[in-house]
């Protein structure tokens, strides 16, 4: 059997993936692959997703230059959740959010309302021209 083949794909062709820094175990972003978006990130050790609003394939870092490293890729007990663990770079410390943050879940749920507590580490202006 192929590996790929283990894995859940949902009506659409997709999986959903989690990608982590390697040496920090934080969570960098959510993102989706489909079959051809998994199989070359193992083949190329880059992560690859799948854009489901431009219906393309997206190499991370293609445009900012905010590339993840693959060290790792590992699939859920249920075979419907990849987690990639990554080295994010392009910066130091590392952008993985388009928001030019270190890490896309930067926003913490305090007193009934969504705050803002990891600062962006570059304008977003500077990095999408």
């Amino acid at each position: 059997m192929d590996w790929l083949d283990a894995i859940k794909w949902d009506a659409q062709g997709l999986v959903p993936v989690i990608a982590q820094e390697a040496a920090t175990g934080d969570v960098l972003m959510f993102a989706w692959m489909n079959r051809e978006a998994l199989q070359k990130t193992a083949e190329l050790g880059r992560a690859v997703y799948f854009s489901r609003s431009r219906n393309k394939l997206w190499f991370k870092g293609e445009e900012s230059g905010h590339v993840q490293t693959v060290h790792d890729i590992r699939l859920d007990c249920d075979n419907d959740v990849v987690l990639l663990k990554v080295t994010q770079l392009g910066h130091e410390p590392g952008i993985a959010c388009h928001t030019g943050r270190h890490s896309c879940f930067f926003q913490s749920h305090q007193n009934g309302q969504w705050v803002s507590v990891d600062p962006v580490l570059k304008d977003p202006e500077s990095i999408y021209k």
